[in-house]
């Protein structure tokens, strides 16, 4: 039995009865959690610009929506404007392993398929929670970032895999669907690379794209590339993930979803517990000179937004919620890190980067050993003064060893929804998504009217 086959026999068998209640209420705190982050991009150049093109084409319902308006168009068009909606601010969810990914990233392949087949909301929570279940496994079997691959590689097979079952594809057409995502959306890691660009906010969606694409020519009895993981030249050999042989997925109760973590900054992962302990320490120094800032850390956080020159100086939004050094520096600065945050006329200021160049990080061993089950960065300020503070936080707010309640998740998204949606239409929304498991279209939660400027 091959791999591919392996999840597509997984899938087919999965039924919504096999979700614990806990699962089905995660599930609706990442729809929420993922509408709140893209009602904060929705203005944003790239969502403006995923948008337009998605909207070039139109299709009569049942159909996918583009989320906030009423047009109806294909689910592949649908699943990249509003996945590039939800990514853009680097906001959504996380999970940390061997390969770190944001899984929410499925949710606008799962709502757009379910649109266009007439699905019920308990079938966008099953799929949903496959899409987590694939992408996660995977980030749990091998490192795709080692070879210079990106995250998203993984995300063309997950989208593909949730769609299928969607469309009540047979294991057969699932397996296929997995070959025609798998051969031809291996996606290199420049996305994340020195100064960032737009890209970075499409780069899932155009893999749910294509994930969605490929589970439609399977519907039709396109057939995929066999062996797509082990053969010989296969994503196992040519990515190097032997890992993905592995891979045992959720039964009983045990779905990685529930071990995701949500953002309670919207800044990248790994830098969260660093502007954690910063926020901690800042009572402690308000008014004093700092001199220097030291960061111990780990492989993955010094490597990603903690070494590259450009995250000294950025000059991008993208660039700037990727650099430690920017988002510390303006935890001190500002006590917290918001959206604001990254305006591009904060990106020039002088405190700001007159700090950058008092930080240090480094990779540290110990730290390494705490990673990925926590996220550990420790944090020590120096002061003219000779004052000297510490703080080493390793489950930050959001983390799943640190959770976010209901109510911050709630308070997340009508801080997001703030001057882009009524407020009676963010609370109606609210009670539709804590509702998700009892509609029987579920269009009406992600079609309500935004303020787009």
């Amino acid at each position: 039995m091959t791999i591919a086959r392996n999840m597509a026999k997984w899938a087919k068998a999965l039924k919504y009865e096999d979700l614990p209640d806990k699962t089905v209420h995660e599930v609706k705190r990442r729809v929420i959690d993922s509408i709140a982050t893209s009602l904060g991009a929705y203005n944003s150049h790239p969502a403006k610009v995923a948008r337009a093109k998605a909207m070039c084409a139109s299709d009569p319902p049942p159909s996918a929506t583009v989320w906030g308006t009423n047009h109806h168009t294909a689910p592949d068009l649908a699943a990249f404007a509003n996945g590039t909606m939800v990514r853009y601010l680097d906001y959504n969810d996380t999970y940390l392993s061997l390969e770190p990914a944001h899984p929410s990233d499925n949710i606008p392949a799962a709502v757009a398929v379910s649109q266009s087949g007439g699905k019920v909301g308990k079938d966008m929570i099953l799929a949903t929670v496959i899409g987590y279940e694939i992408q996660c496994r995977l980030c749990d079997a091998a490192s795709l970032r080692a070879g210079g691959w990106d995250h998203v590689t993984y995300g063309a097979l997950s989208t593909a895999v949730l769609a299928g079952k969607l469309w009540d594809l047979t294991e057969d057409q699932l397996e296929h669907a997995l070959g025609l995502a798998g051969v031809c959306n291996i996606t290199t890691r420049q996305t994340r690379t020195g100064q960032i660009s737009d890209w970075k906010a499409c780069a899932f969606a155009n893999a749910g794209r294509n994930g969605i694409f490929a589970a439609d020519l399977a519907r039709r009895g396109l057939t995929g590339p066999n062996e797509i993981f082990e053969g010989p030249k296969g994503l196992q050999n040519q990515l190097d993930i032997g890992g993905a042989s592995d891979v045992v997925l959720g039964s009983d109760g045990d779905f990685m979803i529930d071990k995701t973590y949500i953002k309670f900054w919207p800044a990248e992962y790994h830098s969260q517990s660093a502007i954690d302990a910063c926020l901690q320490l800042r009572p402690q120094i308000e008014g004093k000179e700092i001199t220097s800032i030291h960061i111990g850390s780990f492989e993955a956080a010094v490597s990603i937004i903690g070494s590259e020159p450009e995250k000294l100086r950025p000059t991008s939004r993208e660039t700037a919620d990727h650099s430690m050094f920017y988002c510390c520096a303006a935890a001190l600065t500002d006590g917290d890190v918001t959206l604001p945050t990254f305006d591009q006329d904060r990106l020039t200021d002088p405190i700001l980067l007159d700090l950058i160049d008092k930080t240090k990080i480094v990779e540290d061993a110990e730290l390494n050993r705490g990673y990925p089950k926590g996220i550990p960065n420790d944090v020590t300020i120096t002061c003219a003064d000779g004052t000297r503070v510490n703080k080493r936080v390793d489950f930050p707010r959001g983390h799943a060893g640190n959770p976010m309640t209901d109510d911050e998740v709630v308070a997340k998204f009508r801080r997001m929804a703030n001057g882009v949606m009524s407020d009676a239409d963010a609370e109606k929304l609210l009670d539709e998504a804590w509702n998700l498991d009892k509609m029987e279209d579920i269009t009406p939660v992600f079609s309500h009217k935004v303020v787009a400027k």
